[in-house]
């Protein structure tokens, strides 16, 4: 993956050198996003898709208070990166009974009998005791390959180099392991073309048989996009539960690989990093798109948008109750002005949202004198309206280029607002079965 992570850390150095981040700017860091991931082996549409996106979320999104337009952009940037690669918040591969059995595809050459052993070193590892059976009747060596790796790793092992049966194999090897108290069985099955018939036949009498708690392909990261068709060709035969994608050390298509499973809804639970039993993890999008992008200040970014984010839940739940500020009000008129005009906003919301007295054209002019009020306050009057005296009145209205009076009248609609969310919170949680 290093190419597509140095490709990407040149996108985050555009952005980062950037001066004004106008369309011209932002026009020249998408193309070189989108010249990375192609490289990177992504389908084309994909590109295309999140390129829009970046673009579009970047020139809609307001600045929020504390953050710069770089930092923005490189959070819409991890945000579309994490999506493309799954999205899906971390959880981790659980073994929901004992015993579970765990049945391994995937076409030739993708890596597969060390994966399966690289996972029964991970569940030994969380505690099971794990078995490996050799279903991999075609292939000279799958017996004794996998036979030393299970000695390596300390797991039982079964299978049975004279039998071409790999059917047999596996029933055989399930009775006897189950004898030890086996707890996981990870059967690893023979490598296979997806276009040839008979070996895909075989996965599913196997599959018919069996009938494994999960079916996990394996796949080789350097085959790019191409591992879509291959998830969906094992698809058709037997139900996939998860994915794992080998070959991730330096493979200049793993960003492919990853962005193709995503699009079959399968789900990558496990990453090989390289040849040894412990290159093998836990796939987490988020943490893998904070390493890729490589940024050590990339960590405190992400935890202020999320601080911020909580802060702005917060404070709906306190507007939801009534407990509004006329910092949260300036906030929300500003964002209902850029709806458009207000006889537009209106038509919208059936009927006026806020109680502005006159015409239409009347209270445009009144939501325009009620933001430059509360632009003259402090912050410490916009959180606690109370404090403000007749004194204060004067300095705002001199401020804004307004009077006392309008100021006088915002201050009255505001306790009127404040009163009217309040009977409405109460009465919901009335109809809810709720005390008020």
């Amino acid at each position: 993956m290093e190419s597509l992570r140095s490709g990407l850390l040149g996108v985050l150095e555009k952005i980062k050198n950037s001066v004004l981040l106008d369309t011209k700017e932002v026009d020249a860091i998408i193309r070189e996003l989108q010249r990375v991931l192609l490289r990177a082996d992504v389908d084309v549409k994909l590109v295309l898709e999140v390129s829009e996106r970046v673009k579009k979320k970047f020139f809609s999104q307001e600045v929020p208070p504390g953050f710069s337009k770089r930092e923005v952009l490189i959070k819409i940037l991890y945000d579309e990166l994490v999506s493309l690669l799954g999205g899906e918040a971390a959880t981790p591969y659980t073994v929901e009974r004992v015993p579970f059995r765990i049945m391994l595809v995937g076409i030739e050459g993708s890596g597969k009998t060390t994966t399966a052993a690289k996972l029964a070193k991970y569940l030994k590892e969380s505690g099971y005791k794990v078995g490996l059976i050799a279903a991999d009747t075609y292939r000279p060596g799958a017996y004794d390959q996998l036979r030393q790796l299970a000695d390596a790793i300390g797991v039982e092992f079964y299978g049975d180099p004279q039998s071409k049966d790999p059917v047999r194999v596996v029933e055989e090897g399930v009775k006897l392991l189950a004898e030890k108290n086996i707890q996981v069985f990870v059967i690893d099955t023979a490598g296979r073309h997806k276009d040839e018939e008979a070996l895909m036949q075989e996965v599913s009498e196997i599959y018919s048989k069996l009938r494994p708690d999960d079916v996990i392909l394996v796949v080789d990261a350097t085959q790019g996009k191409d591992v879509a068709k291959q998830a969906r060709a094992f698809k058709e035969v037997v139900p996939l539960g998860h994915v794992i994608v080998t070959k991730l050390d330096g493979s200049a298509k793993g960003g492919g690989a990853l962005s193709a499973v995503a699009q079959t809804g399968a789900r990558v639970a496990f990453i090989g990093t390289g040849e040894k039993l412990d290159d093998f993890e836990a796939f987490d999008p988020h943490k893998f798109v904070a390493r890729l992008l490589g940024m050590p200040d990339l960590e405190g970014i992400l935890r202020r948008f999320k601080a911020a984010e909580e802060r702005e839940r917060e404070r709906a739940k306190l507007i939801a109750t009534g407990k509004i500020t006329l910092l949260d009000l300036r906030e929300q008129l500003l964002e209902l002005r850029k709806l458009g005009p207000l006889s537009k906003v209106l038509e919208m919301f059936g009927g006026p949202p806020l109680p502005v007295k006159g015409s239409l054209e009347g209270g445009e002019e009144e939501l325009g004198k009620w933001i430059a009020i509360m632009n003259s306050m402090t912050e410490e009057e916009l959180l606690r309206p109370e404090i403000i005296d007749r004194s204060r009145m004067l300095r705002i209205a001199r401020g804004s280029g307004t009077t006392v009076r309008d100021v006088k009248r915002l201050l009255e609609s505001y306790n009127q607002m404040k009163k009217l969310m309040r009977q409405l919170y109460r009465s919901r949680r009335r109809i809810a079965g709720f005390p008020a």
